[in-house]
């Protein structure tokens, strides 16, 4: 299955769908993304699609193939048409896009120490599990 995400008003993913992979196919049995956005288009009266991965996660293909959008488009996500990379909300406001994955990152990196972490935004850093 090959799965397209729906694109409305300031590039916000809407919606994602699957479509079965013979829809993409094109005269030479080679799938085509503009094969899967026309009959989704058909389909649902909607023109604004783009194709994405499940196995693609901050720009790495989990199985190895190649990575399409650096992640798996989800609801709320942003397509950024400058970068071809879809983008999830940002959860805090004192995270940082990292430009190679499209995933935000801490200011300051998790603790490496076998301990559970969770971002506290008021103080910027990592508080320990209790």
């Amino acid at each position: 299955m090959a799965t397209f995400a729906k694109i409305g008003l300031n590039s916000k993913v809407i919606e994602v769908l699957s479509v079965h992979n013979n829809e993409l196919l094109d005269s030479n049995g080679v799938e085509q993304e503009v094969n899967g956005i026309d009959f989704l288009t058909k389909l649902t009266g909607w023109a604004i699609w783009k194709q994405t991965s499940y196995n693609t996660h901050g720009g790495v293909h989990s199985t190895g193939g190649t990575p399409l959008r650096k992640n798996h488009a989800g609801i709320g996500y942003t397509y950024d048409e400058d970068r071809d990379a879809f983008i999830a909300p940002k959860l805090y406001a004192s995270w940082i896009l990292n430009e190679e994955t499209c995933q935000w990152e801490a200011p300051v990196a998790y603790p490496d120490d076998g301990e559970k972490y969770v971002w506290n935004e008021s103080t910027t850093n990592w508080d320990i599990v209790e």
